[in-house]
């Protein structure tokens, strides 16, 4: 019986669980908070978009996000560049914070989503649904794209600014990491099976 019913996240009214069109939510007929929603992308689907951003990952970080050409001078930039450089300078909060929000976050995020796509219909892994919800406040590559493109606009009156391949990899990484959060993953795990018909 308690299957079919779902709690208020934010009122705790109980209200039976109703099936929905796809891309459809269900509110709280007290509050009108969130209750459910039907997914627009049914896992399968979803999973080469995960696996996709990986890949863009590893491009976003392992290549130079841009290129500065000064007085005939040419310097690379790297994200984990930048973190060494604020580390060195004694900025070390400073650089943590970077490495949690744009590095690792968002890598264990995906890897976490990847795990959840490829075993929802062996079992019902709670632990790790309620991780994934947890974590994903935290990811900040979004705001990382944003500092960076203000940063460049201010450089290019100083220096020549060449894009390198990893700002178009973290362009299209937030385009990517956008699809994916639309996906909740409660839809998992309250109908593993009902949910995506």
């Amino acid at each position: 019986m308690t299957g079919h019913l779902v709690a208020c996240p934010e009122c705790d009214a109980l209200h039976r669980r109703r099936a929905l069109r796809r891309g459809a939510k269900a509110r709280c007929v007290r509050c009108g908070a969130v209750l459910y929603r039907h997914p627009h992308l049914h896992p399968d689907q979803l999973l080469p978009l995960v696996v996709c951003a990986l890949l863009t990952y590893v491009i976003a970080n392992v290549f130079p996000i841009v290129d500065l050409q000064i007085q005939g001078q040419t310097n690379s930039a790297t994200l984990y560049g930048s973190i060494l450089a604020l580390w060195r300078e004694g900025r070390e909060l400073v650089a943590v914070l970077v490495f949690a929000t744009t590095l690792l976050f968002p890598l264990v995020d995906l890897l976490a989503m990847l795990v959840l796509l490829l075993t929802f219909r062996r079992g019902r892994p709670a632990t790790l649904w309620r991780f994934v919800e947890g974590l994903r406040p935290w990811g900040m590559i979004e705001v990382f794209m944003l500092g960076m493109l203000v940063a460049l606009v201010k450089l290019s009156h100083l220096a020549h600014v060449l894009p390198g391949v990893a700002l178009w990899a973290f362009a299209a990484l937030t385009l990517l990491m956008a699809a994916i959060l639309t996906f909740d993953p409660r839809a998992l795990w309250d109908d593993p099976e009902g949910a995506f018909r």
